[in-house]
């Protein structure tokens, strides 16, 4: 029988993203990016709450000092530790309009950061956020950078760009943050776009679909595995927790969803069979 997401979170998110599980506090963490608002949903207590609100939030990183990294509007980063936010840097991003959208924590805790416009989703941004505060562009003209991801051997990264509806791949050079030979991953021509990204332990490479009411997962070829449907039209990312790391929690969005889909925006857990593997923690020290 395939998997059947159920809602955790009936929280109707305008643009849900980000999902995070949380390695030692066994919680989830994601993000309605227009908002700003950083929810957290506790598997064990079956409740979530609103933890803190920042507007926009377009991604975020769990700090291994035990804070999270918040990502904003105009290069912003805030860190969020416990209840209190600090603005740590402000104007990181030099163009008007331009604001975080999806990152990733490295091995090293560098953070791969995309950046984009909300009136213009051709000039987009990759850089490299060094673990000394300093931000490094990788690469220009990125159609709307989104779901970003590493493969178990730490050889691969993986770069979904939302409005080509393509996801790159790239040589990953651990010690460095360098990449290079970036190759089309998977590509698709339909009505859905790929949106966040995650990868299992196996290797297989979790992704949401824009529009598709669906995650999937592609083999390390790049071919279609897996199709999960979700009961909301615009599925954004998916995060693997619990105790076995098998269990699938998943975000999406009310923007652009049909006024039929009463479920959109809401958190959705289900089980998997796959084992998922923990993300990174960043070390950026400011």
């Amino acid at each position: 029988m395939p998997p059947q997401p159920s809602v955790v979170a009936d929280v109707p998110c305008w643009i849900g993203e980000g999902a995070l599980a949380h390695p030692d506090e066994g919680t989830v963490y994601w993000v309605d990016i227009p908002s700003g608002s950083l929810y957290r949903y506790d598997p064990a207590a079956d409740e979530h709450d609103l933890c803190h609100t920042d507007p926009p939030i377009g991604g975020f990183t769990f700090q291994d000092d035990g804070s999270v990294l918040l990502f904003g509007a105009g290069g912003r980063i805030t860190v969020w530790d416990d209840g209190a936010a600090d603005t740590v840097v402000d104007g990181l991003a030099e163009e008007d309009g331009l604001r975080f959208n999806d990152v990733v924590a490295d091995p090293r805790g560098r953070v791969f950061v995309g950046s984009m416009t909300d009136d213009d989703h051709g000039v987009g941004h990759l850089s490299r956020l060094e673990t000394d505060g300093t931000l490094t562009r990788l690469e220009d003209g990125v159609e709307l950078p989104n779901g970003m991801g590493f493969s178990p051997d730490e050889e691969t990264f993986y770069l979904v760009e939302t409005n080509t509806n393509t996801i790159y791949a790239y040589d990953y050079e651990v010690e460095t943050g360098d990449l290079s030979n970036r190759r089309v991953f998977a590509s698709a021509d339909e009505a859905w776009a790929y949106d966040g990204l995650t990868v299992d332990a196996d290797g297989g490479v979790w992704v949401g679909l824009w529009g598709g009411h669906a995650i999937v997962r592609l083999t390390p070829e790049g071919d279609l595995d897996e199709w999960v449907d979700v009961p909301a039209a615009n599925v954004t990312t998916l995060s693997f927790g619990g105790e076995d790391s098998r269990r699938a929690y998943v975000t999406s969005a009310t923007f652009e969803a049909p006024l039929t889909n009463a479920l959109a925006g809401r958190l959705f857990a289900f089980d998997l069979e796959y084992e998922g593997k923990p993300e990174y923690y960043s070390r950026v020290e400011y």
